[in-house]
């Protein structure tokens, strides 16, 4: 009974992107269906076997990697932000977790777009699943880049490519982002909740994340449009924007690539200017749900957006095959999460998540490992900002509601596609 109800589930997740869609005549019906078909194999493959697992915590542990140097330089200029040897924040500490590791991050990976090497990445990578989904390149490899590098660092490495898409297409990145996590706190994660559903939710955010947007924000693409954007005078496969270059700093005007240390320095302080306009932009949209929060309560003592997200959120939690009381447990957990973080949710159920059945426990990990909040609607929004021009920034910030639906649709159909193999 509970399966059936939890296969029905997940059929409502994608009905309700497709009833909410901008365009349903575009979407793509065989991509969506190969990617939801992909997406159950993956989600049977690492519930049931240690390999893919193993492959997951690989990678999540090369970012993890990097991002533990980023800490030696913020041990250096701020000492008390960090642990005693400068590689162990605490998981709750947002900016040096999350975003002062943009300060090594965003440069690598311009100095690797200046040397050519990361847009090749990019072409083959993006190719391959390009093959396997029927998306974009840009988007299918953006797609992986986040699930461990971040929302904010993923598309502050990718300014160029910003810069040189359609402004519709930057809308599909933005939604993306709310689905994506950062490497630096999956260990952190992982000491909270259980770690094999955490790594699990991490490719199934990813694949999820193409198919709901897809479906909420279809885009056509044409063939010349779907490129990689390099620095310097030889075009990509159908030939690069050099004004979209100019504008980065990439090259100068008279065409010619830009002095490797200009760029750099250009990069990073770049890179310090984005972690300002993030910070300001989290803080005031965290502010402001505190202060709709207490007008609310002036309304009733009991009324707050956590409250009424987790009336909201009872028939898509009781459609991942829970019984009635469960569902309502989780469909608070829900609303916490959304107007607040997941570390928050995390921390509540940290010591009784191992009591829980099997099948909660593994919904309610999946479903919190992920940014999808109002918070990071502020983080996208300022990243954004700090990156493409005025035009671009207003129609992703006019969007604002599909992001934030596309970030609760991709953590349900994570959760109830994993559930549908954990009993």
């Amino acid at each position: 009974m509970y399966l059936v109800v939890n296969i029905i589930g997940v059929i409502v997740y994608l009905a309700i992107a497709w009833a909410l869609s901008k365009n349903r005549s575009k979407i793509k019906w065989r991509s969506v269906g190969i990617m939801v078909v992909l997406n159950l194999v993956i989600a049977w493959l690492l519930t049931s076997f240690a390999g893919g697992r193993a492959v997951v915590k690989g990678a999540a542990d090369g970012f993890n990697w990097l991002v533990q140097v980023a800490y030696k330089g913020i041990n250096f200029a701020l000492p008390n932000w960090v642990g005693a040897a400068g590689t162990h924040p605490a998981p709750v500490n947002f900016i040096t977790s999350a975003l002062l590791p943009i300060l090594l991050i965003v440069p690598l990976f311009d100095i690797l777009t200046y040397i050519g090497v990361l847009p090749w990445i990019i072409k083959w990578i993006g190719r391959g699943l390009s093959f396997i989904t029927g998306q974009p390149k840009f988007e299918s490899f953006f797609a992986v880049e986040m699930m461990f590098l971040g929302n904010t660092e993923a598309l502050a490495v990718s300014k160029l490519q910003l810069t040189t898409m359609k402004a519709e297409r930057d809308v599909t990145l933005a939604m993306m982002s709310m689905s994506c996590v950062t490497a630096s706190i999956l260990g952190a994660y992982t000491q909270m909740v259980p770690g094999q559903f955490v790594l699990t939710a991490v490719p199934l955010n990813c694949i999820n994340a193409l198919i709901v947007t897809n479906m909420l924000n279809p885009v056509e693409v044409d063939p010349e449009e779907d490129t990689i954007a390099k620095i310097g005078n030889v075009g990509d496969e159908g030939g690069e924007s050099e004004a979209a270059a100019e504008e980065t700093g990439a090259v100068e005007s008279n065409g010619k690539r830009q002095p490797f240390f200009s760029f750099l320095g250009d990069s990073i302080l770049g890179a310090g200017t984005l972690v300002l306009i993030i910070t300001a932009n989290v803080i005031a949209f965290v502010a402001l749900a505190g202060l709709i929060d207490k007008l609310l309560g002036l309304i009733w003592k009991p009324l707050s957006l956590e409250s009424i997200l987790g009336v909201i959120m009872f028939i898509p939690a009781w459609l991942m095959g829970l019984n009635v009381h469960t569902a309502w447990d989780f469909s608070q957990l829900m609303g916490l999460k959304l107007v607040t973080n997941e570390f928050v949710v995390m921390g509540e159920i940290t010591g009784k998540i191992n009591h829980f059945a099997p099948h909660y426990r593994a919904i309610l990990t999946v479903f919190l490992t992920s940014f999808a909040n109002f918070g990071t609607t502020g983080m996208i929004i300022g990243a954004f900002k700090g990156m493409v021009g005025k035009d671009k920034n207003d129609m992703i910030s006019s969007n604002v509601g599909y992001m934030l639906l596309s970030g609760i649709l991709v953590s349900l159909l994570s959760a109830g596609m994993v559930g549908l193999f954990v009993w």
